[in-house]
């Protein structure tokens, strides 16, 4: 298998296509639900046995090596800590799912998911909002609008909020760059959704009355008995939510004694060889404490009242070994080809960034475009480890990767997670496909109005 060849990427098409298509078919459906790792483990064998045959047993282990152990392990271990410190914060007290409460609990959660990750604010947050809005039927709108603001478009501001970013922090973008440039995109896109947000929530609110629905048995926070006023149960967590932001701010800290202080995989391979720095035992180590004080010291009210399960964190971990093994081929054609495809304005970054993201893990791709930016020679801009970016190129493949993440269910794992639990708690959410008739709809446009006032 040649990894350049078009070809090569037919295994990672088929894991898409299995996650779109497997569970719309009433005869798989039950099936896939039962087989997920089952379905992610041949898309992989697929791509794996003919490479090793090709390449040979060490290349394999190489590019294995690399993409589960730099790539998958810190991104579900990160994953797993936020879900579950987060799923210890129970935040208890009637609120009623009305549009203007709706609105403050996406602006809330897209304000956090900078500083807390969007996974950490889309875990925390998930479970008020569907509690708030259970009396009523027409509510799987409201957790689109939740996966595209909260679980994506708000960690854009630092590198804690998307781990693009971070990877971006890692190559030499200060840490506050993203804020100070981004922030107006946000404020336009965050104002838009909210806005078309309340459209269509008051449109279905109306609706519910209509059929004899109500939201006044709800109680407001604040108000009514001791169960029924606003209070939090977990608080600790919030302790181990700050450690494993720590664990993410000492990885790039760490970064440089990495360079000497490290455990060293293929070194056969040259340069090419898998190193493991004392940044990746550090994060690993404190998100590992974090999460095994949050399950000893969390009080069991907290997660009872979340309903707290592992389900969403076994279906991310399942289907994303696939996806990661089953794109190398996609992301070395990316790497290999990136500099002759053409791209060299901050419009087209945006758009091949963010399509790609849409698909493919946008870590790797963010990486391949910066990479990309880096060598159009540019003589002003950000200095990084792979070359001078400019301002406007580097802007919009940040926006690129973090905002068009919401367009499928795969391209940011939070999205998943909060469709698992949202069906779990029994919304209707949409298939796939019928996510993506939301997403070019309603973010297609959006993202063509900021094509036009930022990056043209």
């Amino acid at each position: 298998m040649d990894v350049t060849s078009i070809w090569s990427i037919i295994p990672f098409v088929g894991m898409l296509l299995s996650i779109a298509i497997l569970p719309m078919i009433p005869k798989t459906a039950a099936w896939y639900e039962r087989h997920q790792l089952l379905v992610a483990l041949f898309w992989a064998l697929l791509f794996m046995v003919p490479y090793a045959v090709i390449h040979g047993a060490y290349a394999l282990g190489y590019e294995l090596s690399e993409t589960i152990l730099l790539d998958y392990v810190p991104f579900i271990v990160l994953l797993l800590g936020l879900f579950i410190v987060s799923g210890g914060i129970a935040i208890k007290g009637k609120i009623a799912g009305t549009t203007r409460n709706n609105v403050i609990f996406l602006l809330i959660g897209t304000l956090l998911a900078s500083w807390v990750g969007t996974t950490g604010a889309a875990m925390l947050l998930i479970r008020p909002v569907l509690r708030a809005n259970e009396w009523r039927k027409y509510k799987a709108h409201i957790v689109v609008f939740f996966i595209f603001l909260v679980a994506n478009m708000g960690g854009c501001l630092t590198p804690l909020g998307d781990p693009p970013l971070f990877l971006g922090y890692l190559r030499g973008v200060p840490f506050f760059w993203t804020v100070e440039h981004i922030w107006p995109i946000l404020a336009l896109n965050v104002i838009v959704l909210l806005v078309v947000f309340s459209l269509i929530d008051r449109h279905y609110y109306k609706k519910e009355v209509a059929e004899g629905r109500s939201s006044t048995d709800m109680v407001v926070a604040g108000s009514g008995d001791a169960e029924e006023r606003f209070h939090i149960v977990g608080k600790r967590n919030f302790i181990y939510l700050a450690l494993i932001i720590l664990a993410v701010i000492l990885n790039g800290e760490l970064a440089g004694i990495s360079e000497t202080v490290k455990v060293t995989l293929f070194a056969g391979m040259g340069d090419e060889a898998v190193n493991l720095g004392l940044n990746f035992f550090v994060e690993i180590a404190l998100i590992g404490l974090a999460i095994a004080l949050s399950l000893k010291t969390t009080p069991h009210e907290a997660r009872e009242h979340n309903e707290f399960g592992y389900g969403p964190i076994l279906e991310v971990a399942k289907l994303f070994i696939g996806i990661f093994i089953t794109m190398i081929p996609a992301l070395m054609i990316l790497r290999a080809n990136g500099s002759a495809l053409g791209i060299d304005t901050p419009a087209k970054f945006f758009w091949a960034t963010g399509a790609l993201s849409s698909f493919l893990d946008n870590s790797p791709t963010y990486v391949v475009f910066l990479t990309t930016a880096g060598a159009l020679g540019a003589t002003s801009g950000v200095a990084t480890t792979v070359g001078i970016v400019p301002i406007r190129e580097l802007l919009a493949i940040s926006a690129g990767a973090v905002f068009m993440g919401a367009i499928t269910y795969i391209g940011n794992a939070p999205n998943f997670m909060v469709k698992n639990i949202a069906e779990m708690k029994g919304v209707k959410m949409p298939s796939f496909f019928g996510y993506m008739g939301w997403s070019i709809g309603i973010l297609v446009p959006l993202f063509l109005l900021d094509t036009v006032l930022f990056f043209l």
